[in-house]
């Protein structure tokens, strides 16, 4: 027993907390699925799929590139932080937004055009009936119009020099030399040098810029699409919002008129949904970028997925499953003969001192798989060869907390400020660790970076009270490790948030959001009254 806790603690550690870094076969092994999640991001049609850091972009969209490569397509995965060769050009502010965009657009081709070689190459090595001199020819085009898209627009000088250089020497000459045999010496010799250089010079004055002929490209992508083996292409385009924000219409704009329209072609973008900005309005009512919803639907959040709500169960079955399939993982490829616990159940019942420190395990990761990672890696650390306790586990994620989350607010002191002040609200003057906003009141900037940063939680939208008709509020939690040194405590949360008071007037908590109340006044959090006495304290 006790060589199996120190083995499954060893793989806790061993587990790789980002996706980018583990290898793809892995990703897709270790891939959980939830719900019908999957089964729309494996629909045709364009997506964009939200959600925060943590959540598993990376590894739903590697998964995917998995699934369509079993079914005979072609999979191009595009990290958007490493597009391009020129460090810092695309938050060059002294380049304008179109050449910045532009320029951002054909690095993206270009990559494209390098995974369809790739491919080409691997189908002429492995498919012996398939001819690849049209595929060959089309990418040559394609190269060729991606590496033609810079004009110069400015004044042009040419100047052009001719030198001419001639040279030439002549002899004539006769003796007679008188020796033991007499002899006659003629000598005579011409040798000339000529040579001549016509040189051109040309020097541009203006600006290079960047241009893409939309039609040229969609049509070559059309044709390359119908010439190679596989029946559609899929555009995965991760990392997103590492886009500069004031590029990303403009790039939305040149992938919906370029790609978009090559009926072949899947493209599906992982995106931050507070820091992305597919589409900006033009006079006259027009857009440049993309429409979400029309052009490609937001249907999958995965931070919607993530909040299990009331079913807490859900919740625990997709952390055991977690788990299982990167122990297993992390076993096989450091044993030929691992000893893995034969179910999810079983790993859980080896690796907890009991049930409550997993179900603490499932309420400190607050939905998010990296967060997750991190607190079991610290607790396995810190239980060494013996089995994680309720303890261990709160003192890693405590530790987990202020490490990763409460150093990067404290970095912002005005999300400082705001998370402070709902700290003394909510968990200080009314012993609960969720509260709920207007719809509205929680687009206020500050709400956005602390829910970014993982330390608020949306849990329930459109919540009811039938106090206050007509008006429909959100649910937002404190993340665990806002609270949980005040567990076991005379301070210690008494509940989500408080709904009512019962006959003697005491409070009523629940732990369970629902749609509907009979009255939320409690649980209400005023945005205004924070404004007004920061204003207070200000002046």
């Amino acid at each position: 027993m006790l060589k199996m806790v120190s083995t499954l603690n060893r793989a806790f550690l061993h587990i790789q907390r980002r996706a980018e870094q583990s290898d793809p076969l892995i990703l897709a092994e270790t891939f959980v699925d939830i719900g019908p999640m999957f089964t729309m991001l494996s629909s045709v049609d364009h997506q964009i799929i939200y959600g925060r850091r943590g959540t598993g972009k990376t590894h739903i969209l590697t998964a995917l590139a998995d699934q369509v490569r079993r079914r005979g397509n072609l999979p191009i995965f595009l990290d958007m932080r490493t597009i391009g060769s020129t460090g810092g050009i695309y938050a060059d502010e002294s380049i304008s937004i179109a050449e910045r965009g532009t320029r951002l657009l054909l690095d993206t081709l270009g990559v494209m055009h390098e995974a369809l070689v790739d491919y080409v190459l691997q189908c002429s090595d492995s498919m012996p009936d398939f001819d690849p001199t049209q595929s060959f020819a089309l990418l040559d085009r394609l190269a060729t119009e991606i590496g033609q898209s810079v004009r110069v627009v400015g004044s042009v000088q040419v100047s052009t020099t001719v030198d001419a250089e001639q040279t030439g020497t002549e002899s004539t000459g006769a003796g007679v030399s008188v020796s033991a045999v007499p002899a006659l010496n003629l000598r005579t010799g011409s040798t000339r040098q000529q040579s001549l250089r016509v040189g051109e010079n040309v020097q541009r004055a203006g600006i290079e810029q960047h241009r893409v002929h939309f039609g040229a490209v969609s049509q070559l992508l059309r044709r390359l699409v119908e010439s190679i083996p596989a029946d559609r292409i899929w555009l995965l385009m991760d990392e997103w919002s590492s886009v500069p924000l004031d590029l990303q219409p403009l790039l939305a704009d040149l992938v919906r008129r370029s790609i978009f329209p090559v009926a072949g072609i899947t493209v599906k973008i992982g995106a931050i949904e507070r820091r992305a900005n597919f589409r900006v309005l033009l006079p006259g009512g027009d857009h440049l970028g993309i429409e979400v919803g029309a052009d490609a639907p937001a249907d999958v959040d995965l931070d919607d997925f993530m909040v299990f709500g009331s079913n807490a169960e859900l919740a625990k079955e997709f952390f055991r499953a977690l788990l299982f399939k990167h122990v297993s993982a992390v076993l096989s490829a450091e044993d030929d003969d691992p000893e893995i616990p034969d179910s999810p159940a079983a790993l859980v019942a080896k690796a907890f001192t009991q049930r409550t420190a997993f179900d603490e395990f499932v309420r400190s990761a607050e939905g998010v798989p990296r967060d997750a990672i991190n607190i079991l890696a610290l607790a396995a650390q810190r239980a060494n060869d013996d089995v994680i306790s309720v303890q261990i586990l709160r003192s890693a994620a405590l530790a987990w907390y202020q490490r990763d989350k409460e150093s990067a607010i404290n970095a912002n002191e005005d999300a400082r400020d705001l998370l402070v002040w709902i700290n003394n609200e909510v968990l200080q003057n009314r012993q609960a660790r969720a509260f709920m906003l207007k719809q509205g009141d929680d687009s206020h900037p500050l709400i956005r970076t602390l829910y970014d940063a993982r330390v608020l939680h949306l849990i329930r939208r459109g919540i009811a009270a039938r106090d206050q008709p007509g008006v429909r509020f959100n649910g937002w939690s404190l993340d665990y490790g806002c609270y949980v040194d005040l567990v076991n405590t005379t301070k210690a949360p008494l509940g989500l948030w408080q709904v009512e008071e019962d006959d003697e007037g005491e409070p009523e908590f629940t732990e369970v959001p629902v749609d509907d109340y009979r009255s939320i006044r409690r649980a209400i959090l005023d945005l205004d009254r924070y404004e007004q006495e920061r204003g207070y304290a200000a002046n």
